[in-house]
């Protein structure tokens, strides 16, 4: 059975993905995170897999892990995230540099075959043209957040060129779906919008993105790894339809019933990009179904809140959280 590390998998995508890839038993999955913004029910949880609280960041920490497994893979997307906390703390941004280090020089050592990267679609910058290509487009990589992730491609590349470890770059676009935090704008707006308060916009919200529905992007990542494609190259991870933001406000509001009506905050002074829209035609050529539709994603995020207060409404007890914490070790 082969062997992979998650890091950072108390977040959204790492834990999407360790649930994904405990379908059909074929791996033992080790979830790492600091829990700094990752939770504890997001973790998957089941005979072939284990949390170890471990900050990648601290070398004693992470060596104990990944010198005690052995592992064949490791998915490395723990990273400090939210555009309002890396903007507030680029210090704390910055210190995921150490993370990089460690991953690899232990990946290194340890007989790690390949690590899987999670880049972002920050290190593209403001565009000077759309879509944007991976190896077309001019990298414009300015803030600690896009800075650290290009920092990291070139970890890729350096220790596939000086060591042979095999990797893959996954330049992620917008990525949502259930449970996501609040700290992205999809997330945001449905809990306003659902809480029927104003829907708020920075500046006009004529900047466009594109949005992934978190299945798309965890069974393509699980494509990559089974077939054994795109090695060590770049990728972008996305949808390329174009999305205003008032038009994903509008949306949002209509597809919930809400009574919350938009209200306009002024811009954010500097990491709200203009435009975003990746050119997925990497990503087609190994994607056998046509990506999710953004209302259709933001009815099944709907539908799985009507769930979850169910569940909550029926749960005779709160489950003590350590006695959860213990459940994984």
């Amino acid at each position: 059975m082969k062997k992979i590390l998650i890091s950072g998998a108390a977040g959204f995508l790492g834990s999407a993905l360790a649930h994904k890839l405990l379908v059909g038993n074929k791996y033992f999955i080790v979830q790492v995170d600091n829990l700094l913004t990752g939770k504890i029910g997001n973790l998957a949880k089941g005979e072939n897999c284990l949390f170890i609280k471990c900050d990648v960041n601290k070398y004693k920490e992470i060596a104990a892990v990944m010198n005690k497994f052995n592992f064949d893979y490791v998915f490395h997307y723990a990273a400090v995230v939210g555009v309002n906390r890396t903007l507030q703390f680029p210090k704390m941004v910055m210190d995921d540099i150490y993370g990089l280090q460690h991953i690899f020089e232990l990946s290194k050592s340890t007989g790690v075959k390949r690590v899987i990267y999670t880049s972002s679609s920050e290190v593209y910058g403001e565009p000077v043209h759309l879509p944007l290509q991976e190896t077309g487009t001019p990298l414009n990589s300015k803030l600690p957040y896009a800075v650290i992730k290009n920092i990291g491609e070139c970890f890729c590349k350096t220790y596939k060129q000086e060591y042979g470890i095999d990797y893959n770059i996954l330049r992620l676009f917008n990525t949502y779906g259930p449970g996501q935090s609040t700290d992205f704008v999809v997330s945001r707006f449905i809990d306003q919008a659902l809480k029927g308060e104003p829907v708020t916009i920075y500046g006009d919200g004529s900047q466009t993105r594109t949005f992934c529905y978190i299945d798309d992007h965890t069974d393509f990542i699980t494509r990559i790894l089974e077939d054994n494609l795109l090695l060590n190259d770049i990728v972008n991870v996305g949808n390329d339809r174009l999305v205003s933001i008032k038009e994903l406000a509008e949306t949002v509001i209509e597809l919930s019933g809400s009574s919350s009506v938009i209200e306009y905050l002024p811009p954010l002074k500097t990491g709200d990009i203009t435009r975003r829209q990746p050119d997925i035609t990497k990503m087609r050529q190994y994607f056998d179904r046509e990506l999710t539709d953004l209302r259709v994603g933001i009815g099944k995020i709907l539908e799985f809140g009507k769930r979850q207060n169910l569940r909550e409404a029926n749960r005779p007890q709160m489950i003590n959280q350590w006695e959860m914490v213990a459940d994984f070790y």
